[in-house]
């Protein structure tokens, strides 16, 4: 199967916009940048009026953002930086020390393409954005992935083959627990790296009850079995819901392939890193 090429960014001298009200974390967010990607050119802003400015100087091809800035938010940058003609489908990536009350609450506007969380510390920051400008591969990563819908799941498995990954695919919530209780106690336990799994499902189970199984029944937690549910489900307080109950993340319908790797990819490497306190300064 043919290598897609996802990378977010498609110059080798790509303009990225640092926003952040502490000087310590933009020089951080700065040099991981500048090590991942020789040629960068990093434009610091330490708030909105400095981020708007630097919107309006030239095209930026990337843009992180703190959530809480001194003269307004992130989510505000955001919305500055569509509301730029040149500029509507650049990537904007909010980095938080609130993340998962924000998920929770859906306050997260379709401005933001993503978010990451402060509390996973540094090398997984590193993990972060090295998946938007040089997405490295984890051959034979493992997913088992449930989907009742064949046409959706030969589309799904194509993309993650097409990134080197192994795909188990069932098609029911009992199926996939079946699987993992065969490896339950066993040296190959989990028996993947990480589950992706449509929350509507045919059966007396979805894509919840298999979650709460997951983090409860067996008691795997988020980096012991990473697990990222698609939802076409629009209910804020649902997806809230998916979120409190262990859900990594959530992947919308219609999956965007690009979003929908990155995303499998991060949640992979950060199961890997050893545990790190946050680079709050």
């Amino acid at each position: 199967m043919t290598l897609r090429d996802l990378r977010h960014l498609s110059t080798e001298t790509p303009r990225v916009l640092v926003v952040d009200g502490s000087k310590l974390v933009r020089k951080l967010v700065k040099a991981v940048l500048e090590k991942e990607l020789p040629g960068v050119e990093v434009v610091d802003a330490g708030g909105l009026d400095e981020a708007k400015a630097s919107i309006e100087a030239g095209p930026v091809d990337l843009v992180t953002t703190a959530l809480v800035l001194p003269d307004g938010d992130g989510l505000q940058v955001a919305r500055a930086v569509r509301e730029s003609a040149a500029q509507r489908y650049v990537p904007v990536i909010v980095i938080s020390g609130d993340v998962q009350s924000h998920l929770e609450d859906r306050r997260f506007t379709e401005d933001v393409t993503d978010y990451f969380d402060k509390a996973l510390g540094h090398n997984a920051l590193a993990a972060f954005i090295r998946g938007y400008v040089q997405p490295a591969l984890i051959p034979d990563a493992h997913v088992l992935y449930i989907e009742d819908s064949r046409t959706v799941a030969v589309a799904i498995r194509r993309m993650l083959e097409s990134q080197r990954m192994r795909v188990t695919h069932v098609v029911s919530a009992e199926d996939a627990l079946a699987y993992l209780e065969a490896y339950r106690d066993s040296e190959g336990a989990p028996g993947a790296d990480l589950v992706l799994t449509d929350l509507y499902l045919k059966g007396e189970l979805d894509g919840r009850d298999l979650l709460n199984a997951i983090r409860h029944d067996f008691g795997y937690g988020k980096r012991r079995l990473p697990v990222l549910v698609m939802t076409g489900d629009g209910n804020r307080d649902n997806q809230a819901a998916l979120l409190r109950d262990g859900a990594n993340d959530l992947v919308l319908k219609p999956v965007e392939e690009r979003l929908l790797v990155t995303k499998a990819l991060f949640q992979l490497r950060v199961s890997a890193l050893p545990e790190q306190p946050s680079f709050d300064p």
